[in-house]
């Protein structure tokens, strides 16, 4: 992904997040794991490490999107505070589920290129099977209580 894209990418992030979070008061984001996010001394748990980590922001936080594309937070874990940096690039989603709504983006880390050899051409995945194996399903329908 170029600078250029990457940038118009993370601008839309950030559009999504302060609109959904102006919207309802609320927002969600999933981080995925890197030595850039810093959580405090809490850090990532192994789950998280695999998944990613969902945090949630409200208007009532103090927080700070800084113009360098890394959000600034104090952010509350148990009983525990701690100092967040998560740089936007590490975003993978932004939802709400009050109105069922998700931003997800995908991501690739950049592998080393190995060109495979002469007599074994590289077998490529149909395209729709490498979006079907990205695809998060979500069911944020609410179960009436009886």
């Amino acid at each position: 992904m170029t600078d250029k894209s990457m940038s118009v990418l993370n601008e839309l992030k950030k559009t999504v997040f302060f609109d959904l979070l102006n919207a309802m008061g609320r927002v969600f984001i999933i981080v995925r794991y890197s030595e850039d996010v810093q959580v405090g001394t809490r850090g990532f748990l192994p789950a998280e490490r695999e998944n990613g980590l969902v945090l949630v922001f409200n208007t009532k936080m103090s927080f700070t999107w800084h113009d360098d594309g890394v959000i600034e937070a104090k952010l509350i874990f148990g009983t525990k505070s701690e100092d967040c940096l998560i740089p936007v690039d590490h975003i993978i989603a932004v939802y709400l589920p009050e109105l069922q709504t998700q931003f997800i983006t995908t991501y690739a880390a950049a592998a080393a290129v190995t060109p495979a050899p002469e007599a074994a051409p590289a077998v490529q995945p149909e395209a729709s099977d490498v979006i079907e194996s990205k695809i998060l399903k979500v069911d944020f329908t609410k179960k009436k209580k009886k």
